[in-house]
């Protein structure tokens, strides 16, 4: 835990904005008192539990421009300030803190010589963010909460998986420690294993077997290698619609893509993950003028959220301000959209 940082009610009270005949989520919201971890999660009313990992070592690691530990406070502020109502109350919700890996970026940077040295660190470092990420989210799902993990780096469907996986196992909702995913993503982030980044976090999960089946919404033909294509096609266990079938081609629409994955993972509980960089101008490590709106980055929330069995929600790769000195100051309120749909969907199931 030498990296997580606990939140007390201080810390929430001071991002929410108090008015007077109106009630926030932050007003609503749960959180543990000090010392309480892990001992009462169990006992707590919450449904979901809400984790921060405002990190970019990983999409560094995979030679990416860093930025995505930027958005965890404005997504933060922004979420904590929706309307509590009848839509969206906020007393399901725990939010119990967020990672800091700032120490391990800063001795990497300063001390490396190159910068292959430092891809090589970066790479190191993220093993050591796999094991501290497994044993929050092994703990969460033990207990019987749904994690709502906000990123950093795609590398972290890693250890989302395991630890998510691991706790099934331990509350004996599964017979092994084996989940699935759907991804909506322009990348299918099924790269290599080279040593632990952001491109490859479902390869290493699959050959752990940590993940069963997995299903891409989205990807863009244009991103994916010739030898990863060749491996996704030729694994029973992988299905995929591209982003060319659906709005180029016009074979299937949106939601007919989003429902076959959702059958397609339905067998077992499922991991939600959706990449930043699918919609089109957000802000990320790989930003795109072409993608999908936001508007069906929702649906897609929605949809999964109402007919999956969900497991956890990762949201991942947003920023608000890159390395490169680009900022979007809407990011962390595009991504509190996105979480309070998936409460939404979950609870209206």
């Amino acid at each position: 835990m030498k990296h997580f940082k606990f939140y007390e009610k201080k810390d929430i009270v001071s991002l929410t904005k108090l008015r007077r005949f109106e009630t926030k989520l932050g007003e609503r919201i749960q959180y543990l008192a000090k010392g309480e971890w892990p001992e009462v999660l169990q006992e707590n009313a919450a449904k979901y539990v809400v984790v921060g990992i405002p990190e970019d070592i990983g999409i560094k690691a995979n030679y990416g421009i860093g930025g995505a530990d930027s958005n965890w406070y404005p997504f933060l502020h922004a979420f904590l300030n929706i309307q509590s109502n009848d839509f969206c109350s906020g007393e399901d919700v725990l939010l119990l803190g967020h990672f800091d890996f700032g120490d391990i970026k800063y001795l990497i940077e300063n001390n490396a010589y190159s910068e292959e040295e430092k891809i090589d660190a970066y790479r190191h470092a993220v093993n050591a963010i796999d094991d501290e990420v497994e044993n929050i989210v092994k703990t969460i799902s033990a207990s019987g909460k749904i994690p709502v993990v906000i990123g950093g780096g795609h590398n972290n469907a890693y250890p989302l998986l395991k630890g998510t996986a691991k706790g099934l196992l331990k509350k004996g909702l599964v017979p092994l420690a084996q989940m699935n995913a759907i991804n909506l993503d322009a990348h299918t982030d099924y790269r290599t294993m080279e040593g632990r980044h952001s491109g490859n976090g479902f390869r290493y999960a699959e050959s752990d077997g940590y993940l069963g089946k997995y299903s891409i919404v989205g990807l863009q033909e244009n991103y994916i290698s010739q030898n990863v294509l060749v491996d996704v096609l030729s694994n029973p266990f992988i299905q995929y619609t591209s982003y060319e079938d659906i709005f180029l081609r016009e074979k299937k629409s949106f939601i007919q893509a989003v429902g076959q994955g959702v059958d397609f993972t339905n067998d077992n509980y499922t991991g939600i993950e959706l990449d930043i960089d699918c919609i089109q101008h957000a802000l990320c490590s790989t930003q795109s003028p072409s993608g999908i709106s936001l508007l069906l980055a929702r649906q897609f929330i929605t949809y999964v959220a109402r007919h999956s069995k969900a497991a956890y929600l990762h949201i991942c790769e947003g920023a608000s301000q890159m390395a490169d000195g680009r900022k979007d100051e809407t990011t962390g309120k595009l991504i509190s959209y996105l979480v309070s749909d998936f409460i939404k969907g979950m609870n209206e199931r």
